[in-house]
């Protein structure tokens, strides 16, 4: 006698059996593009790719000048590759696109970081980083018609954000036009500040020529004007050293109370410097600060305070800069399309969009 029960399951079954073979042209999921099997597993190799690109990242080979302390642009090439090929294996893992597009604006390639955020849209055409992203960049390359339409759409999509982006672009202008002094003709108000930004130390630990130049500026400012809050911020350590605690030592040495210094231990770059020193300008309700570092950097600096504190205040803070000359002071005058570049980069980073999100691999 037939299991009445039994021929019901059957026949679910097979009714299953047909309707998925009824449909299965209605949808096609997108497949890695390589043969991975004989290399042991997707996940497996994919981690395997993000760790290659971490132990690049973390590589201590760098490169230095009186502006910029960065990775080597080999490096960065070679992390690009890398999320490339785990993107192969895994298409629908955007963030290793924006890891390669930022690599690439990393190395000033930025033709080919348009080209990874335009292949992002293709995944997702309403991705509000990307539009944020192309609108910088086509921006930076001169690219109006380009910029204005991802603005367009990005303003569709997130208001908040487009109008941020806007109030980004506004300082971006700004400092790209400022004059460059490495003099500062005035007192300063009450409720100021000097910040002066750090340099990376040498591998035994002392200061760098650079970091002390900026140093003898910041001396100079700060016996001007003895009511000024001081900032020292730097945190990259070297021989259990950090340039914080070394500038704040410095100075002390040289006759400045030790009252007056904040020292901050821990920034790693410049968009660090911003982000974890606007709170002691916010604590001590600082309302005009002058930016100390060298004149192919201080734009840059002045950038990224202005960006940070947008966020957490002192609302209304005038930031002006005082540069220790790294070349003359006539070739300063203008901004290079390198040290622009630089700065719509971190004042992006300072914004909240990371140059990395991909599992271990962070900014």
């Amino acid at each position: 006698m037939n299991n009445p029960f039994k021929v019901s399951l059957l026949a679910i079954i097979s009714a299953l059996a047909f309707h998925a073979t009824a449909n299965t042209q209605a949808v096609q999921v997108l497949e890695p593009q390589i043969n991975y099997q004989q290399l042991l597993t997707q996940r497996q190799v994919v981690d395997d790719l993000i760790a290659q690109a971490v132990k690049i990242q973390n590589s201590l080979a760098r490169v230095s000048n009186a502006g910029f302390t960065a990775k080597l642009p080999s490096n960065m090439e070679s992390i690009a590759a890398i999320l490339l090929e785990a993107y192969e294996l895994e298409p629908y893992r955007v963030d290793f696109l924006f890891g390669a597009a930022n690599a690439n604006i990393y190395n000033g390639n930025t033709d080919k970081a348009i080209e990874l955020y335009q292949k992002v849209l293709n995944v997702a055409p309403d991705d509000v980083k990307a539009h944020i992203y192309l609108t910088a960049w086509h921006r930076f390359k001169g690219n109006k018609a380009e910029s204005d339409n991802h603005f367009k759409q990005l303003k569709n999509l997130a208001p908040p954000k487009a109008a941020e982006l806007e109030d980004l672009f506004s300082i971006i202008d700004s400092v790209a036009s400022q004059p460059i002094s490495d003099k500062l003709d005035h007192k300063l108000p009450e409720q100021s500040a000097i910040i002066t930004l750090g340099y990376a130390l040498n591998p035994d630990g002392s200061m760098h020529d650079i970091l002390i130049q900026r140093l003898e500026k910041t001396l100079e400012i700060a016996n001007q004007n003895p009511h000024a809050l001081i900032i020292v911020t730097g945190g990259v350590p070297q021989n259990n050293q950090t340039e914080g605690a070394l500038m704040k030592q410095w100075l002390i040495d040289k006759g400045i109370d030790a009252k007056r210094i904040y020292a901050d231990n821990y920034a790693r770059s410049t968009v660090e410097n911003a982000l974890f020193s606007r709170y002691s300008l916010a604590k001590h309700h600082i309302k005009h600060a002058v930016l100390i570092s060298s004149g192919s950097h201080v734009r840059r600096g002045r950038a990224l305070f202005e960006i940070a504190t947008l966020e957490s205040g002192p609302k209304g803070i005038k930031i002006e800069t005082v540069a220790a000359l790294d070349k003359p002071l006539d070739e300063l005058q203008k901004v290079s399309e390198k040290d622009l570049l630089g700065i719509y980069r971190d004042s992006l980073k300072t914004m909240g969009l990371p140059m990395f999100n991909s599992g271990a691999l962070q900014d």
